[in-house]
């Protein structure tokens, strides 16, 4: 079968996280950063190390880059010198002397707990023994003066060594040493373990861009700080997708354009100081588009962005509802789908080519197929593109298979170590596919259809819901738009100049990401909404700190509450609602 005939597949992972360093304090708020490195971006460099036919997007959120880097300097430092470490989880590792106050002890032992049970407690006899243990411990706290400092030790061991990637433990003779001992681990084998940690770290980086000098995957950017650019720019532009939702006090974001501009400038030169070349394609923190974002993207030289099938689904609506051609009949929806488009002349054209999100697909990756047998999961995977392809014969068909990167794995037996070894064996192998990237697609000049308006939204829903439109979301918007006024006037009175101002803009860039509003509210998780709520609070204060202005009251009262159990704990999302 010809190239041209076969169905381009591309797979997309995602890889980010919002900033915990406190930029005051210089400590880490929360350990997800270098938990992730560890696990699932080593992982998934290594599955594409070990399958050189394989091909895929890899997408970094800029501020994920500067953290990963930010820890691997850390643990050099402290290995070779005389640096601290400034997450306290990781740090405990090594320490000598570990907490006496039992209030102290018990909340080591509850960061020791935040982990999948079934696939990261379950699997390693020893390290259930010791949760099981602190469950022991914590109906009866009375009898906390009798935990050891070896239990804490052993317990800190083992929740490091469940969270090292699948690809590490197989292939680490150093950590299989470590596994099969079980217990009793000494202060020089525990900073062995955070020796091999320090080792993956500052290896994750280069490990990506060597794949991609090799030419087998395509790395791409996210504005610095993963920010809703769409409502940076509009924020009534959530109402394209929701027109009855309720919008926050705050009419306009000051100075939008401004920060979306900083927001995408500043993540391609992060992109360019870790790869060493300029991005062409972007996927917008969330999928966000509008017309406006597309039309700003391409001014910055991107070929590409990607969202999710719903966006396109609300593009390609029956009936046109706005200006002149109000009622008119807009083009029938494909029987393909699985096409980039490009916006029509007079619709904020733009020489920027959007890919669209099969989310049914996506969805059966990130939501379904982790309880399945990794070849049962594989082959319906495939049965499913066998008939995209079959309905995209001859039109140059593009399966857009887009997900969270990092999330998924910890719900799979071995952290997906076996559905991503066969994921990528048989997609490459397949005569019927081409596992490309959107640059390739592009390359291969894949028809690019016409688009007549495109509707602002994101990947989840195909709307801004996740982060505005709700009682609290819409308060976090106000919160922030109170500060970014605080701060224009701190710049206009030459209060903030220099590496003040430099400081003060990041912090702010950081309080404009998505993350936060993600959480607050809805049906989330309250341990979980509880974290970011804080550190949303807590980076607000600290902006206003470093203005010499006083934060606001509200700022020291919770805001925010959760209460939900949602799938994955929320770190993920379907792309589509539920009927």
């Amino acid at each position: 079968m010809s190239a041209d005939a076969r169905l381009k597949v591309v797979l997309c992972w995602h890889m980010h996280q919002p900033h915990y360093r406190d930029f005051i304090s210089g400590e880490y708020q929360l350990p997800w950063v270098y938990l992730h490195a560890t696990k699932d971006y080593a992982d998934m460099a290594a599955h594409l190390e070990a399958e050189p036919k394989a091909r895929a997007v890899v997408n970094f959120a800029p501020i994920l880059l500067e953290q990963i880097d930010d820890y691997a300097r850390q643990v050099q430092g402290f290995l070779q010198d005389t640096m601290a470490i400034r997450d306290p989880l990781l740090a405990a590792l090594v320490q000598p002397a570990l907490p006496v106050e039992a209030e102290q002890r018990m909340a080591l032992v509850h960061a020791c707990l935040r982990v999948n049970e079934k696939r990261l407690i379950d699997p390693f006899p020893f390290y259930r023994k010791l949760v099981d243990m602190a469950a022991w411990f914590r109906d009866r706290p009375e009898a906390i003066v009798y935990m050891s400092d070896q239990y804490l030790a052993d317990l800190l061991v083992w929740y490091h060594l469940a969270w090292l990637g699948e690809t590490v433990r197989r292939q680490d003779a150093r950590v299989k040493a470590l596994l099969e001992k079980g217990g009793g681990y000494t202060l020089h084998e525990r900073r062995q373990l955070l020796g091999i940690i320090g080792e993956l770290l500052a290896g994750i980086i280069g490990r990506y861009k060597a794949l991609a000098q090799r030419g087998q995957i395509e790395l791409s950017v996210t504005p610095y700080a993963h920010p809703i650019v769409p409502l940076l720019l509009d924020i009534k532009s959530a109402k394209e997708a929701m027109p009855d939702a309720p919008l926050p006090e705050l009419a306009r974001y000051p100075g939008g354009e401004e920060r979306a501009r900083w927001h995408i400038l500043r993540g391609i030169e992060t992109f360019e100081h870790y790869f060493g070349f300029k991005p062409t394609g972007c996927w917008p923190s969330e999928g966000g588009v509008s017309t406006a974002t597309l039309k700003l993207l391409a001014e910055y030289g991107f070929r590409w962005v990607a969202t999710g099938s719903s966006v396109l689904h609300n593009s390609l609506s029956p009936v046109i509802g706005e200006g002149e051609r109000a009622g008119e009949q807009a083009p029938a929806i494909n029987d393909c789908l699985h096409h980039p488009y490009g916006l029509a002349k007079g619709a904020g054209r733009s020489k920027i080519t959007c890919f669209f999100r099969d989310d049914g697909l996506s969805d059966l990756i990130g939501f379904t197929y982790s309880d399945w047998h990794a070849d049962d999961a594989i082959s319906n995977l495939i049965h499913h593109l066998e008939n995209i392809a079959k309905v995209c014969a001859g039109s140059g068909g593009v399966a857009s298979i887009i997900l969270d990167g990092e999330n998924a794995w910890e719900y799979y037996p071995e952290n997906g170590y076996y559905f991503l070894s066969a994921l990528y064996h048989r997609l490459a192998g397949h005569p019927r596919f081409e596992l490309t990237t959107f640059s390739g697609c592009l390359e291969a000049k894949v028809p690019v259809r016409t688009l007549p308006k495109l509707v602002a939204g994101s990947w989840v829903y195909g709307t801004f819901s996740t982060w505005i439109g709700s009682t609290d979301k819409n308060r976090g918007w106000d919160m922030l738009g109170d500060a970014k006024r605080a701060f224009d006037k701190a710049v206009s009175s030459g209060r903030l100049a220099g590496d003040q101002l430099a400081l003060a803009e990041r912090q702010l860039a950081v309080c404009e990401g998505s993350d936060w509003f993600w959480w607050f509210g809805d049906y989330n998780p309250a341990v979980t909404v509880s974290d970011f709520e804080r550190l949303f609070r807590l980076h607000l204060a600290n902006l206003y700190q470093m203005m010499s202005v006083e934060p606001p009251e509200y700022l020291s009262h919770t805001f925010t509450r959760g209460g939900g159990a949602p799938q994955v704990g929320g770190v993920m999302r379907p792309g589509q609602a539920a009927p």
